[in-house]
């Protein structure tokens, strides 16, 4: 089934964590191709950090790519010389300068400690958490209220309120959830104050937009 036929509100190719050093180049030229091919709405692309991140820009960003998902965002600078990077391929593709948004992905605590800073940098329409990168290096194992997350996920709320963005997409769940134990954490993010959840498995599409509709 076509990424556009899920029922999805956005779909978001993955140019970082899911491809493999030697494999970004063709990873690339794929996402280039596929999206000349017909006409594409609400797409995402899921860039690397830094200068990995600005050769993505250049290769794929263009007409049908509604913003930039920035794996790894470590502070607003980075952000900032991001913006100068997508203002160069939005005239390179005649577009309006700035019209790709920008959802910074903060997957360190040193990212979820600067999300008020980082939520007022350039183009910044909402953030997202990365928490299977955070959950490593904070050494946090999960319980079943997910209450070992709460203060990152409250940060991460705050920062989107107090710069006037839009509400953070809720992160990706842990592996292995049921159907009921991932409703019953996607009703958790919602009461926390997250919109929409990122998802992996197409099945999950369903209980999203039910619990957030």
């Amino acid at each position: 089934m076509a990424a556009e036929q899920m029922g999805a509100d956005a779909v978001v190719i993955d140019l970082a964590d899911a491809v493999p050093e030697t494999g970004k180049d063709e990873a690339r030229a794929a996402v280039g191709d596929w999206l000349t091919k017909g006409s594409r709405t609400n797409v995402w692309i899921r860039i690397n950090a830094a200068e990995l991140g600005h050769r993505d820009v250049h290769t794929v960003v263009g007409p049908g790519v509604t913003g930039v998902c920035v794996a790894g965002t470590a502070s607003a600078s980075q952000l900032a010389a991001l913006a100068t990077v997508l203002a160069e391929a939005e005239e390179a593709h005649q577009l309006p300068v700035g019209s790709v948004a920008v959802a910074p992905v903060l997957d360190s605590a040193a990212a979820v400690l600067g999300a008020a800073e980082i939520a007022r940098a350039p183009r910044v329409t909402r953030l997202q958490l990365g928490e299977a990168a955070l959950r490593i290096q904070l050494n946090v194992e999960l319980g079943a209220d997910e209450r070992e997350l709460l203060l990152a996920r409250s940060l991460v709320v705050l920062a989107s309120a107090a710069a006037g963005i839009e509400p953070p997409v809720a992160p990706l769940s842990p592996p292995g959830l049921s159907a009921a134990d991932f409703r019953a954490s996607t009703e958790g993010l919602r009461r926390l104050g997250f919109r929409g959840r990122a998802c992996i498995d197409p099945d999950q599409v369903a209980i999203v937009n039910d619990v957030f509709a």
